[in-house]
């Protein structure tokens, strides 16, 4: 199983109370991994990204995404050492790929991966 695949469902078992559809890349160039919808906040979208170094890689077409959908877009970087996933808000897709997870300014507070859904809730609801 691919890293991204093994992030996907530990992602869908942390979140038991989101609803997650998981899209194909193919279909529509740029369009995040995920589109999840819960009652209190409707929909969102999470883009996953998993990698072995510091830098985070995006299609031009994945960050024209998160800029012209910048409410309710997250990212969710895992790297090989940590075991906790960092959430970033979509809006700083551009500042994530040139700085890569040296970036703080658009971080979320997440401390371990059970807390992914409460926190990608409050976030939807700002």
């Amino acid at each position: 199983m691919k890293h991204e695949s093994k992030f996907w469902h530990e992602v869908k078992k942390n979140t038991p109370n989101i609803k997650w559809t998981r899209l194909e890349s193919w279909a529509s160039l740029g369009v995040p991994d995920l589109l999840g919808y819960h009652e209190t906040c409707g929909f969102f979208t999470v883009e996953l990204k998993v990698t072995k170094s510091k830098k985070v890689s995006f299609s031009p077409h994945q960050i024209s995404f998160h800029m012209t959908h910048p409410v309710n877009s997250f990212i969710l970087v895992k790297t090989h050492e940590q075991r906790c996933p960092i959430l970033y808000a979509g809006a700083g897709a551009l500042e994530l790929a040139a700085c890569g997870l040296e970036l703080a300014a658009c971080r979320l507070p997440l401390e371990s991966i059970s807390e992914l859904e409460n926190l990608l809730l409050a976030a939807c609801r700002l």
